[in-house]
């Protein structure tokens, strides 16, 4: 791929002692591919999380991780939702004191109620903490209605810290303006948008892959991310889907397949994944995200989307260009947004381009900027 030339970077103070804070690592979505970008840029800044999974999808933290949380068990990191009352405390409990010039905190919940004594802090906000303010959407597949019913005093609680953590950044930024509509109704704050940036290293347009015949269905395994609908729809319109993900729905969906022209994908590289990205028809995307790096990643790679009409979605599809929109989560809506797909012309080039908006060097360039202002507003 031609590289562009990259702009000259915003300047910030020399020797600036960053500290990078997390939520807690124990899988690999879009917000940890933010995370890596961030470690990436300020390569001698320290990394706080409240705990992590030392494995082979995070290698990047190895010896830069300079506090957990007493949360930094196993068995927390293997059923982490189960311990969601406990977050909002251990991160009270880490105190970064005075010591560092500047706090980043990458957070989707929890990592931005980390403490602090007079310290610039930029918050990047992938979502309020969804648990607190949503619960029978984000929990009711895990926990029954009369249980979370029953635990409404808890979420009040985790409602009222959420709120309090997010009035103490000196900046929130959020990761699109469906998050930043969020941001504003539940801290009352207005929030910058950058979005989270394309590794356009890893996903790009590769004229030597063809298209095949197939769909993509590709993301974490949750019942939010609707692979339920994807799946029924594929079922009956029996042609191929490659389904590509994990997670703790996996046997859930993999049980509602019957076509034989669905086929489910282990854990595949980034470089394989780019590939199979590249060969699809488009990607099936039905659900509703804050913003949807997935959908991204995929038309950088030149592969249109049939995405739900909602959410983050709505900033990253432009509807006859890079892909296609449909109206309703149902199994008619898909199938129509399909079959509209099939009567549209796509240019694999165009839809790479319309990528470039969020490309690393925009996010970084941006973030940057803000960094800088906020520095020079905290000095003033």
């Amino acid at each position: 791929m031609k590289q562009q030339k990259a702009p000259e970077k915003i300047e910030l103070p020399s020797n600036l002692k960053i500290a990078l804070v997390h939520d807690y690592i124990n899988q690999f979505g879009g917000a940890e591919r933010v995370f890596k970008t961030l470690t990436e840029e300020f390569p001698e800044a320290d990394l706080y999380t409240l705990f992590y999974e030392e494995d082979e999808t995070n290698q990047f933290l190895k010896s830069r991780i300079k506090g957990t949380s007493f949360l930094d068990k196993p068995f927390v990191r293997k059923q982490h939702r189960a311990f969601i009352p406990l977050m909002a405390l251990a991160a009270n409990m880490m105190n970064l004191g005075d010591k560092y010039d500047l706090i980043i905190s990458d957070s989707a919940g929890f990592g931005k109620g980390i403490r602090y004594k007079n310290t610039p802090h930029i918050a990047y906000c992938h979502s309020p903490l969804r648990y607190a303010w949503e619960p029978d959407f984000y929990l009711g597949t895990l926990f029954s209605s009369p249980l979370i019913k029953a635990a409404t005093p808890i979420f009040k609680y985790l409602q009222w810290w959420d709120k309090k953590a997010g009035k103490k950044p000196d900046l929130l930024v959020a990761n699109s303006r469906h998050t930043a509509d969020k941001l504003r109704q539940f801290y009352e704050r207005e929030a910058d948008v950058i979005h989270p940036p394309v590794d356009t290293d890893i996903f790009y347009y590769d004229k030597r892959v063809k298209k095949r015949d197939y769909f993509l269905a590709l993301g974490r395994m949750i019942h939010y991310k609707r692979f339920d609908l994807t799946i029924q729809a594929f079922n009956r319109l029996k042609i191929p889907l490659k389904v590509v993900g994990t997670g703790p729905e996996l046997e859930r969906i993999k049980s509602m397949s019957f076509s034989p022209n669905i086929e489910f994908l282990s854990f595949i590289s980034d470089e394989e994944l780019r590939r199979v990205i590249n060969g699809a028809r488009a990607l099936i995307f039905p659900q509703i995200e804050d913003f949807g790096l997935t959908a991204a990643e995929s038309i950088a790679c030149g592969t249109p989307v049939i995405a739900y009409e909602g959410g983050g979605a709505l900033e990253i599809i432009e509807d006859g260009i890079n892909g296609i929109l449909f109206k309703d989560q149902t199994i008619p809506a898909l199938t129509e947004g399909i079959n509209r797909f099939e009567k549209t012309k796509f240019d694999p080039k165009k839809i790479s381009e319309t990528a470039q908006k969020f490309s690393k060097t925009n996010f970084i360039d941006s973030l940057r900027k803000s960094i800088k202002e906020t520095l020079e507003g905290k000095n003033r």
